[in-house]
């Protein structure tokens, strides 16, 4: 017996080392300890449905957005966040459902777009916050979509500015990993038209993507899904070319049905994408942002503030006129 144990360890030692590397981030799939996607019972669009129950538009949007599982998004307006993260999760938990929340706080966020500017006051507060962001989830199974467009929102940046964003997301990382060990995280690449595959990989790989379960891609954004299954893949050959690993990934469906006109920032004439579900061509497909909340004052949002429920906007968005 110690002869054979002997042999084993000398085995495995001889491996290479790539085949005996850590692994990955997280070893359990939070997927397979939940049954299907929570569903919000406080959305926007639930609660806009609670409150209107006699507007004509309210069955459909109740039927085919409300009762949708969609991520619900976190930043300085949630309060405590280890509080409300951990409500959260554990209201998913009681159901056994698969909570999607969206970390969205970085310092400078939304630095040179500018309809969502703010975040944490400075790269210590942001380190507190998801600190205390992932302890809240802890143990419980959750899917985090973290600091949408923080990599892709390069262009009005110093290299120090984004030397500091790519530690505070590596930072974020590896306070999941150690904090909230059943999630599964993924940093956010943007979507097709932002960067190259090759300059995404890039920023993927420096801001740690090796400690993420994935990335994702096409938040808020209307490009079709196989435009994103198509860039996901040539980020993931770039991976693979340069830093030997790939990883999987997600594509955000919820406003992408009839693909994007160029604009991004609340466009006419769009609709609802694949409801969130496991597959179909990605890892999933997910509806991260809310149909019929605004991107902010532009477009047919016109006059409103990012994030606020728009019924007609939302009814259109079902119907694709």
């Amino acid at each position: 017996m110690r002869r054979r144990l002997r042999a084993l360890v000398t085995a495995f030692f001889a491996l290479p080392l790539a085949l005996v590397a850590a692994p990955s981030a997280h070893a359990a799939d939070p997927t397979t300890m939940t049954s299907g996607f929570y569903v919000d019972p406080d959305s926007s669009a639930k609660r806009w449905v609670a409150a209107d129950p006699g507007d004509g538009r309210a069955p459909a949007i109740n039927d085919f957005i409300a009762n949708t599982p969609m991520a619900l998004w976190f930043g300085s307006w949630s309060g405590t966040i280890g509080t409300a993260t951990g409500a959260y999760a554990g209201a998913a938990a009681s159901q056994r459902k698969l909570p999607l929340l969206v970390a969205y706080n970085i310092y400078h966020r939304d630095y040179c777009g500018g309809h969502s500017a703010g975040g944490a006051a400075s790269p210590s507060a942001y380190a507190s916050w998801i600190a205390q962001f992932a302890g809240g989830i802890a143990r419980r199974p959750a899917i985090v979509l973290l600091e949408p467009d923080s990599l892709a929102d390069y262009g009005c940046m110093t290299q120090a500015q984004i030397d500091e964003r790519e530690g505070m997301i590596t930072d974020a990382l590896t306070q999941f990993n150690r904090q909230a060990p059943n999630t599964w995280v993924y940093l956010d690449a943007g979507n097709p038209a932002w960067a190259s595959p090759a300059a995404m990989a890039q920023r993927l790989h420096e801001a740690g993507l090796r400690q993420a379960h994935g990335f994702s891609l096409n938040i808020s954004n209307y490009f079709t899904t196989a435009e994103n299954i198509a860039y996901g893949n040539a980020v993931n050959s770039e991976l693979g070319a340069r830093y030997g690993y790939t990883k999987p990934f997600v594509v955000d469906t919820s406003r992408n049905g009839h693909g994007s006109d160029g604009q991004w920032c609340n466009p006419s004439g769009r609709r609802i994408g694949s409801p969130t579900q496991t597959g179909g061509g990605a890892e999933m497909l997910l509806w991260i942002k809310n149909p019929g909340e605004s991107d902010g004052n532009c477009g047919v949002g016109a006059g409103t503030s990012a994030g606020q429920f728009l019924p007609e906007v939302a009814y259109k968005m079902i119907y694709g006129y």
